[in-house]
């Protein structure tokens, strides 16, 4: 018995005639036809693959693994899949992240449809620009080089089809939290019961082009900003005092949703700032990256007088033109400050859940501490001279102003965190196990993850003290920065 997913979804109301509707698939997933037994991982999560060998006791090497979409971006699950050493991951939207109680699917309601399918690419890149030339532009001199590119083929369902294999899988049942709202019991394998043993394989197709599809809810959010900035431009030159160049057209920016598949070398923040969402318990909006995504479920359900996008246009733009139009760089130095100390506290008390092995290892918070009250000095004087600029010297606000674009690059080491060269913020970059999340003095984090397991201690532990002098140490440039200039 073989059991073929569905390869489209079916398509909503209205776009029968569109014909260049994209199939879901995922972005830059290695070809193949893998086979072997499924194994259910919940959300595939470092943490879930540490608990399905450690305490489970199960190896999903030469297996193939089947999770659920949430909590963490999809190229980390598809990169813990293979650290792991599966040789194939299917990752399914179940309706406990993606559906909410009460509402219908769509189109009687915002929910996901059953045959509805999360696209979106599985790439690792941590920063490192085109992912076949990384670092440098993609020149035809230039040989490629792939970095980040998944090794494994990835699949993505619908929970229609998700149903089919995880109600006839054998095993243990899992823990509470790795069941979801489909009528199945979550076994976790690895292999289906008696009754349904059958080869699970899967055939990636050959598409090689990155995923265009209605997307109206990110698309709408840019129009909205066009809108608004137009807006702008006739209220100033409506305003007393205020014109705007009459040479000088709509500004021009990148798109500012969060749904990128390439990243700009050295051109992008450390963390995420455009994705502004209130979701509750929900991994995301229901039909986030599906075929259901179109202007009509945005019209009809989540905003039918668009008052919502409109106000969103409004704060995205306020902001923009706030950091153009100021005469002052809009950056509260103290305010960092603040919580630089709180970064600090936190990451010393995550460390002190290994108390044995400070003492040990002589790992000492010290500097750090004493690096954020040399910039929490600083950047008290830093205020008071504030009070007393004449903003009227072009020479001493330009002088404010070069200090305060200089003390965010103060944070930036040229090295790079280890293993992640492209990343070089000290104090700000993604995490390294959920790119839609950050991380906070994240080579310290990182050196402190899953560090009681390690093979050699002494060395993980001198890591971890490498780490914070090298963030003392930047924290105490970032302080110089603020002084006054000689």
């Amino acid at each position: 018995q073989i059991f073929n997913t569905s390869l489209t979804e079916p398509t909503p109301d209205g776009y029968k005639d569109v014909s260049n509707i994209v199939p879901p698939y995922s972005a830059y997933s290695a070809q193949g036809q893998p086979k072997g037994d499924l194994v259910y991982v919940n959300y595939g999560r470092t943490e879930d693959f540490f608990q399905l060998e450690r305490d489970m006791g199960i190896n999903v090497t030469g297996k193939i693994v089947i999770v659920r979409y949430g909590k963490i971006f999809r190229g980390n699950k598809v990169k813990n899949a293979m650290l792991a050493g599966a040789k194939g991951i299917i990752m399914f939207s179940d309706p406990a992240d993606y559906c909410a109680t009460g509402v219908h699917p769509y189109p009687d309601g915002w929910n996901l449809p059953g045959g509805g399918v999360q696209r979106g690419n599985v790439l690792n890149l941590n920063g490192a620009g085109d992912p076949l030339t990384p670092g440098y532009p993609a020149k035809d001199s230039n040989p490629e080089d792939g970095v980040g590119l998944p090794k494994i083929p990835v699949h993505p369902i619908g929970y229609h089809d998700a149903i089919h294999l995880l109600k006839n899988m054998g095993g243990q049942i899992p823990p509470n939290n790795w069941k979801g709202a489909l009528n199945v019991s979550y076994r976790i394998g690895p292999g289906f019961t008696d009754d349904f043993k059958s080869p699970v394989s899967h055939q990636l197709h050959k598409i090689n082009s990155y995923y265009i599809n209605c997307s109206a809810i990110s698309l709408c959010t840019n129009l909205c900003c066009n809108l608004c900035f137009r807006a702008l431009r006739a209220r100033l030159n409506s305003s007393s005092g205020h014109m705007w160049p009459p040479g000088l057209s709509l500004p021009t920016y990148a798109d500012l949703t969060s749904n990128t598949s390439l990243e700009s070398s050295f051109l992008k923040p450390s963390f995420a700032i455009s994705e502004i969402s209130k979701t509750e318990h929900y991994s995301s909006y229901p039909v986030y990256h599906s075929v259901y995504e179109t202007f009509e479920i945005v019209e009809k359900f989540y905003d039918p007088n668009f008052k919502r996008l409109h106000a969103v246009a409004q704060v995205r733009g306020g902001l923009i033109f706030l950091l153009a139009d100021s005469l002052l760089l809009p950056l509260d130095v103290n305010q960092y400050a603040d919580s630089l100390r709180k970064y600090a506290l936190s990451i010393s008390q995550l460390a002190q859940r290994h108390p044995d092995e400070i003492n040990t290892f002589k790992v000492s918070f010290d500097a750090l501490f004493s690096a954020v009250e040399n910039f929490t000095a600083a950047s008290r004087d830093f205020t008071e001279r504030l009070q007393t600029l004449n903003r009227g010297d072009p020479l001493q606000v330009r002088t404010i102003n070069d200090q305060l674009m200089y003390l965010e690059r103060a944070f930036i080491d040229p090295l790079g965190l280890p293993g992640r060269p492209f990343y070089r913020h000290v104090i700000f970059a993604p995490s390294s196990h959920n790119k839609y999340a950050g991380e906070s003095f994240p080579g310290i984090y990182d050196a402190l993850f899953d560090i009681k397991n390690l093979f050699d201690p002494e060395s993980a532990w001198n890591e971890v003290r490498r780490q914070i002098s090298n963030a003392a140490f930047t924290v105490n440039a970032a302080a110089v920065m603020l002084r006054p200039p000689a």
